[in-house]
Protein backbone atom coordinates (compact mmCIF):
# COMPACT_ATOMS: atom_id res chain seq x y z
CA UNK A 1 0.00 0.00 0.00
CA UNK A 2 1.31 3.28 -0.97
CA UNK A 3 1.51 5.98 1.56
CA UNK A 4 -0.46 9.15 1.42
CA UNK A 5 -2.74 11.62 3.52
CA UNK A 6 -6.42 11.12 3.64
CA UNK A 7 -6.46 14.75 4.64
CA UNK A 8 -4.01 17.72 3.94
CA UNK A 9 -2.12 18.45 7.36
CA UNK A 10 -1.69 21.66 8.73
CA UNK A 11 2.20 22.12 8.49
CA UNK A 12 1.34 21.83 4.55
CA UNK A 13 -1.25 24.16 4.96
CA UNK A 14 1.21 26.80 6.82
CA UNK A 15 4.42 26.24 4.59
CA UNK A 16 2.22 26.91 1.41
CA UNK A 17 -0.35 29.34 2.37
CA UNK A 18 -0.72 30.53 -1.49
CA UNK A 19 -2.22 26.92 -2.22
CA UNK A 20 -6.05 26.64 -2.68
CA UNK A 21 -6.59 23.43 -0.18
CA UNK A 22 -10.31 24.18 0.37
CA UNK A 23 -13.48 26.68 0.00
CA UNK A 24 -15.11 27.78 3.06
CA UNK A 25 -17.16 30.97 1.21
CA UNK A 26 -20.79 29.37 0.29
CA UNK A 27 -23.45 30.02 2.60
CA UNK A 28 -24.79 25.99 2.03
CA UNK A 29 -22.58 22.93 2.49
CA UNK A 30 -20.55 22.87 -0.62
CA UNK A 31 -18.26 20.08 -1.39
CA UNK A 32 -15.54 21.00 -4.42
CA UNK A 33 -15.09 17.95 -6.43
CA UNK A 34 -11.85 17.50 -8.62
CA UNK A 35 -10.63 14.95 -11.30
CA UNK A 36 -6.66 14.54 -11.94
CA UNK A 37 -4.95 12.47 -14.85
CA UNK A 38 -8.01 12.30 -17.84
CA UNK A 39 -9.64 12.77 -20.13
CA UNK A 40 -9.93 8.86 -20.89
CA UNK A 41 -12.44 7.27 -22.67
CA UNK A 42 -15.02 5.23 -20.77
CA UNK A 43 -13.78 6.17 -17.73
CA UNK A 44 -14.17 10.00 -18.04
CA UNK A 45 -17.66 9.48 -19.46
CA UNK A 46 -18.38 7.27 -16.12
CA UNK A 47 -17.61 10.17 -13.93
CA UNK A 48 -19.64 12.61 -16.40
CA UNK A 49 -22.70 10.32 -15.89
CA UNK A 50 -22.44 10.37 -12.05
CA UNK A 51 -22.40 14.23 -11.68
CA UNK A 52 -25.49 14.39 -14.60
CA UNK A 53 -27.36 12.28 -11.55
CA UNK A 54 -26.80 15.07 -9.06
CA UNK A 55 -26.67 18.15 -10.80
CA UNK A 56 -23.11 18.16 -9.78
CA UNK A 57 -20.48 20.26 -10.91
CA UNK A 58 -16.82 19.53 -11.06
CA UNK A 59 -12.97 20.53 -12.07
CA UNK A 60 -10.90 18.28 -14.41
CA UNK A 61 -7.57 18.90 -13.87
CA UNK A 62 -6.39 17.66 -17.71
CA UNK A 63 -3.07 16.30 -18.49
CA UNK A 64 -2.15 17.39 -22.13
CA UNK A 65 -1.27 13.98 -23.74
CA UNK A 66 -4.43 12.81 -23.35
CA UNK A 67 -6.29 15.82 -24.17
CA UNK A 68 -4.33 15.74 -27.34
CA UNK A 69 -5.43 11.89 -27.57
CA UNK A 70 -8.77 11.78 -26.53
CA UNK A 71 -10.07 15.56 -27.62
CA UNK A 72 -13.26 14.58 -28.33
CA UNK A 73 -13.80 13.50 -23.79
CA UNK A 74 -12.00 16.97 -23.25
CA UNK A 75 -15.50 18.30 -25.48
CA UNK A 76 -17.97 16.56 -23.42
CA UNK A 77 -16.84 17.88 -19.99
CA UNK A 78 -17.03 20.86 -20.98
CA UNK A 79 -20.33 20.39 -23.01
CA UNK A 80 -21.94 18.90 -19.95
CA UNK A 81 -20.56 22.43 -17.68
CA UNK A 82 -17.74 21.44 -15.92
CA UNK A 83 -14.65 22.95 -15.54
CA UNK A 84 -11.01 22.03 -16.34
CA UNK A 85 -7.56 22.81 -15.54
CA UNK A 86 -3.89 22.37 -16.27
CA UNK A 87 -2.00 18.97 -15.15
CA UNK A 88 1.04 19.10 -17.35
CA UNK A 89 1.31 17.49 -20.45
CA UNK A 90 3.56 14.73 -18.95
CA UNK A 91 2.21 14.29 -15.40
CA UNK A 92 5.35 15.86 -14.53
CA UNK A 93 6.82 15.16 -10.63
CA UNK A 94 8.03 18.86 -10.25
CA UNK A 95 10.56 17.91 -7.47
CA UNK A 96 12.14 15.28 -9.89
CA UNK A 97 12.01 18.29 -12.98
CA UNK A 98 14.03 21.39 -13.76
CA UNK A 99 12.37 24.75 -13.62
CA UNK A 100 12.82 24.96 -17.56
CA UNK A 101 11.14 22.31 -18.22
CA UNK A 102 8.68 22.29 -15.87
CA UNK A 103 6.87 25.43 -17.13
CA UNK A 104 7.34 24.75 -20.45
CA UNK A 105 5.67 21.81 -19.70
CA UNK A 106 2.73 23.32 -18.33
CA UNK A 107 2.57 25.95 -21.44
CA UNK A 108 2.53 22.70 -23.80
CA UNK A 109 -0.33 21.67 -22.09
CA UNK A 110 -2.33 25.02 -22.12
CA UNK A 111 -2.07 25.05 -25.69
CA UNK A 112 -3.13 21.63 -26.10
CA UNK A 113 -6.47 22.73 -23.75
CA UNK A 114 -7.02 25.54 -26.06
CA UNK A 115 -9.60 26.70 -22.91
CA UNK A 116 -8.60 29.85 -20.71
CA UNK A 117 -8.10 28.43 -17.08
CA UNK A 118 -5.51 30.12 -14.50
CA UNK A 119 -6.05 26.99 -12.62
CA UNK A 120 -3.28 24.51 -12.38
CA UNK A 121 -2.66 21.80 -10.00
CA UNK A 122 1.02 19.99 -9.81
CA UNK A 123 1.24 15.97 -10.25
CA UNK A 124 1.75 14.52 -6.85
CA UNK A 125 1.31 17.81 -5.43
CA UNK A 126 4.99 18.04 -5.79
CA UNK A 127 6.51 21.38 -7.00
CA UNK A 128 9.34 23.55 -6.20
CA UNK A 129 9.27 26.99 -4.94
CA UNK A 130 11.04 28.80 -7.39
CA UNK A 131 8.57 26.80 -9.98
CA UNK A 132 5.72 28.06 -7.88
CA UNK A 133 7.29 31.40 -7.58
CA UNK A 134 6.69 31.21 -11.64
CA UNK A 135 3.49 29.49 -11.67
CA UNK A 136 1.41 31.08 -9.55
CA UNK A 137 1.88 34.65 -11.80
CA UNK A 138 -0.82 32.99 -14.12
CA UNK A 139 -2.34 30.22 -12.12
CA UNK A 140 -4.08 29.57 -9.03
CA UNK A 141 -2.47 26.74 -7.54
CA UNK A 142 -5.13 24.30 -6.52
CA UNK A 143 -4.34 21.64 -3.92
CA UNK A 144 -6.41 19.79 -2.05
CA UNK A 145 -8.61 18.85 1.25
CA UNK A 146 -8.78 15.32 0.56
CA UNK A 147 -6.97 12.86 -1.64
CA UNK A 148 -9.55 9.74 -1.95
CA UNK A 149 -6.33 7.68 -2.54
CA UNK A 150 -8.51 5.84 -5.34
CA UNK A 151 -5.63 5.82 -7.31
CA UNK A 152 -3.57 3.09 -4.19
CA UNK A 153 -4.95 -0.28 -6.17
CA UNK A 154 -3.92 -2.05 -2.66
CA UNK A 155 -6.29 -0.03 -0.79
CA UNK A 156 -9.92 -1.36 -0.70
CA UNK A 157 -12.82 0.37 -1.91
CA UNK A 158 -15.26 0.11 1.06
CA UNK A 159 -12.00 1.21 3.08
CA UNK A 160 -11.06 4.17 0.21
CA UNK A 161 -14.91 5.34 0.63
CA UNK A 162 -15.16 5.34 4.51
CA UNK A 163 -12.23 7.77 4.62
CA UNK A 164 -13.32 9.83 1.97
CA UNK A 165 -16.78 10.45 3.76
CA UNK A 166 -14.73 10.23 7.03
CA UNK A 167 -12.74 13.57 6.13
CA UNK A 168 -14.65 15.63 3.74
CA UNK A 169 -16.74 18.26 5.22
CA UNK A 170 -18.24 21.39 4.06
CA UNK A 171 -15.60 23.91 1.91
CA UNK A 172 -13.63 20.40 1.05
CA UNK A 173 -11.06 20.37 -2.16
CA UNK A 174 -11.56 16.58 -2.91
CA UNK A 175 -9.81 14.50 -5.28
CA UNK A 176 -10.63 11.87 -7.81
CA UNK A 177 -8.83 10.57 -10.91
CA UNK A 178 -10.38 9.67 -13.75
CA UNK A 179 -7.87 7.43 -14.89
CA UNK A 180 -7.47 3.90 -16.16
CA UNK A 181 -5.45 3.22 -12.99
CA UNK A 182 -7.72 4.31 -10.27
CA UNK A 183 -10.91 3.34 -12.42
CA UNK A 184 -11.43 -0.16 -10.34
CA UNK A 185 -12.15 1.69 -6.88
CA UNK A 186 -13.22 4.98 -8.41
CA UNK A 187 -16.15 3.66 -10.07
CA UNK A 188 -17.16 2.11 -6.76
CA UNK A 189 -16.76 4.85 -4.07
CA UNK A 190 -17.90 8.23 -6.78
CA UNK A 191 -21.41 6.83 -6.43
CA UNK A 192 -21.78 5.82 -3.64
CA UNK A 193 -20.05 9.28 -2.28
CA UNK A 194 -22.41 11.38 -4.06
CA UNK A 195 -25.31 9.78 -2.85
CA UNK A 196 -23.73 10.24 1.08
CA UNK A 197 -23.27 14.01 0.49
CA UNK A 198 -26.53 14.28 -1.48
CA UNK A 199 -29.14 12.93 1.21
CA UNK A 200 -27.12 15.46 3.97
CA UNK A 201 -28.24 17.97 0.99
CA UNK A 202 -24.99 18.99 0.12
CA UNK A 203 -23.95 20.64 -2.91
CA UNK A 204 -21.14 19.98 -5.22
CA UNK A 205 -19.63 22.60 -7.34
CA UNK A 206 -16.76 23.04 -9.20
CA UNK A 207 -13.22 25.19 -7.89
CA UNK A 208 -14.54 29.00 -9.24
CA UNK A 209 -12.41 30.69 -11.70
CA UNK A 210 -13.06 34.22 -12.94
CA UNK A 211 -11.55 33.38 -16.54
CA UNK A 212 -13.77 30.83 -18.88
CA UNK A 213 -14.34 31.60 -22.57
CA UNK A 214 -15.22 28.02 -23.80
CA UNK A 215 -13.93 26.06 -26.36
Amino acid sequence: MSFFLHKSNFLLRTVYPEFWWKIDDSVEPTIYLTFDDGPIPDVTEFVLEQLDKYAAQATFFCIGDNVRKHRDMLYKVLEAGHMVGNHTFNHLNGWKTDDATYLENIQECQQELNVETDLFRPPYGRIKKTQVAEVIENYSIVMWDVLTGDFDRSLPADVCLRKTIQYTEPGSIVVFHDSLKAWPTMRYVLPRMLAHFAERNFSFRAVPQPIYAGY
